[in-house]
């Protein structure tokens, strides 16, 4: 059997110890060669291995990594891998062992990246009622007294008639319980993370930072497709001009709970990592998009080879009677269940505050122009 080692030099030892050690490191090359020699075990053979340093991919017109171990005849089957059209003219895939996605995994960003979360509290008829409100006298008068009311700030005018008086108790009254409803909802929307992203073109226009783990098949991977939003995503990692954005396992893991940051990769050693380091808030946030719209990983085997039909069967039997459903529930980890709905401290920054102070901006703005108005009124 071929064997892909790519994250650590190490997993050579623990897999042939079959020791579960390491298991952040190539866990899928485990699970594959435990259930390997028990289908050699089955079929009364004598397990051997070898390793490769790629999956195996055609470069040149010639085969490279594990296909290429098994097309020379070095190896009768090897590591879980995905179909590509060119591979299948020199193998044949058997059954799945080790369950593998590739996805862009990443938080999502927080909602007042995407929204002016100073709008949403009320609904549009909400925001025309408090802007509607009129008392007698004119209506700049009643303009004014409901934006003194709104801000809090007071009000100058004192209605002389009993129904002015009372809605100028009534709107007082009436804002005061919006104003406290609205900073409610204003605290909570500051924590909450929007559901934004949901496939690659909202990925591709996003204002995220697009990046890959640093291994081989993420190169190829990421060239694998030619339409305008594939093309797009990987411009952004394989920059021609900036520095590729390739991350190990632990920088890259960090940069996902920093926020702002997708990284592609092996679901499973990412997910391993988020399990021991991220808080319990963190986790509730995470979403994966697929980028190479791949089918599941199966065992390649030469395609003229005399051992195809007896290797399916014995796979099949391994499913069969668990012990594949066991060694998945071993070396691999599913995404983190989110446990805990409650919102944890953040803290504010000028940039959730931004629609806020362009508001001001705005309004600074207009009250000098009123001012220059008025000195222009009364000049005239």
């Amino acid at each position: 059997m071929a064997n892909v080692i790519q994250e650590s030099n190490n997993t050579k030892d623990h897999m042939l110890k079959e020791d579960r050690l390491d298991l952040q490191h190539d866990a899928d090359t485990k699970l594959c060669w435990i259930a390997a020699t028990h289908a050699f075990e089955m079929l009364n053979a004598t397990p051997r291995y070898i390793f490769s340093y790629r999956w195996g991919y055609l470069v040149d017109g010639r085969w490279t990594g594990m296909i290429a171990d098994i097309v020379s005849n070095k190896a009768d089957l090897a590591t879980n891998c995905f179909l590509f059209a060119d591979r299948l003219d020199v193998v044949t895939y058997t059954d799945v062992v080790a369950p593998i996605r590739t996805r862009f995994i990443f938080r999502q960003p927080p909602l007042t990246s995407v929204s002016n979360i100073f709008s949403l509290p009320f609904s549009t008829s909400v925001w025309v009622a408090i802007s509607a409100s009129q008392l007698d006298g004119s209506i700049a008068d009643a303009l004014l007294l409901t934006m003194s009311a709104v801000a809090q700030q007071g009000c100058f005018i004192e209605p002389r008639r009993a129904p002015g008086r009372i809605m100028e108790w009534v709107l007082f009254a009436a804002l005061m319980a919006l104003y406290a409803a609205y900073s409610a909802n204003i605290v909570v929307l500051l924590q909450a993370p929007s559901n934004s992203i949901r496939s690659l073109a909202h990925l591709s226009e996003s204002k995220m930072t697009l990046a890959a783990l640093d291994v081989d098949y993420s190169r190829f991977l990421l060239n694998q497709h030619k339409d305008k939003i594939h093309l797009e995503i990987t411009k952004r990692v394989i920059s021609e001009n900036d520095k590729p954005q390739f991350y190990s396992i632990n920088d890259g893991t960090e940069k996902i709970r920093q926020g702002m940051f997708a990284l592609h990769s092996l679901v499973g050693p990412i997910y391993r990592r988020i399990k021991d380091t991220f808080l319990e808030s963190e986790k509730c946030d995470l979403t994966e998009i697929d980028y190479v719209n791949g089918f599941d990983a199966f065992i390649p085997v030469k395609k003229d080879s005399p051992y195809l039909e007896m290797i399916r069967v014995v796979f099949k039997q391994i499913r069969e009677s668990g012990l594949q459903s066991a060694l998945v529930k071993r070396f691999q980890v599913q995404k983190p269940r989110c446990s805990n709905t409650m919102s944890a401290f953040s803290s504010v920054g000028f940039l959730d505050l931004a629609p806020v102070l362009i508001f001001m901006l705005y309004g600074t703005a207009l009250s000098i122009f009123i001012l220059i108005a008025e000195i222009v009124y009364y000049k005239m």
